[in-house]
């Protein structure tokens, strides 16, 4: 099998939280999801806080919003995101107002954008939402909206030099979660990939 065939065989971030991103609703799910997984803690919390989302109904801007910031705080916390609790909450009820004060959904907010840069630019303008969260969010997307065309990350781009991959961006999604799990982790014994790791056959 070769290393695209292996790369492709490992889930997205959004395939693994059972996102299908050709449909809107899920689409809006994997931002929310994207702007838990931009901050600086490990996946699983990411992860675990998320489904608290998807359990308590909070999968809208209006039900976010209608939570208000007690019960978001309350809910971050239990999913194990204490360390920016109160600042994330913040960030999401800004975020829900602005995009329904100023594009009514994301889909409008990608109609509006005149290209690639556009995009982005329109995603960053969302308090706390950075570089490392729309990409995160757009490298998914890929195939799926035509402007979503995001330089690939460092990390990915790191990773693919190791493996000698040329391509990234069909990637992109596989290498980052590489790096975080295997590579980061010292986990090179059960790296899918070690194979065609060059530090591996070191």
């Amino acid at each position: 099998m070769s290393l695209e065939e292996k790369l492709s065989e490992i889930k997205s971030y959004s395939e693994e939280l059972g996102l299908d991103l050709r449909n809107p609703s899920d689409r809006f799910k994997w931002f929310l999801a994207s702007i838990l997984f931009a901050k600086r803690i490990s996946s699983e919390i990411a992860k675990r806080t998320f489904q608290l989302f998807l359990r308590e109904g909070l999968t809208s801007p209006d039900k976010i919003l209608e939570a208000g910031w007690d019960r978001l705080v309350e809910i971050l916390d239990s999913g194990g995101y204490v360390r920016y609790d109160f600042s994330t909450a913040s960030n999401l009820l800004e975020i829900m107002r602005k995009l329904k004060d100023e594009y009514g959904s994301l889909e409008k907010l990608y109609e509006k954008a005149s290209g690639p840069e556009d995009l982005e630019r329109r995603l960053m303008d969302f308090k706390g939402v950075g570089p490392a969260c729309v990409n995160i969010f757009l490298r998914e997307l890929r195939g799926i909206w035509g402007k979503a065309k995001p330089k690939p990350s460092r990390i990915a781009a790191e990773m693919a030099e190791m493996l000698g991959l040329e391509r990234i961006e069909p990637y992109e999604s596989a290498l980052v979660r590489l790096r975080l799990e295997y590579c980061k982790k010292k986990r090179c014994i059960e790296c899918p990939v070690r194979r065609y790791c060059r530090s591996f056959r070191k």
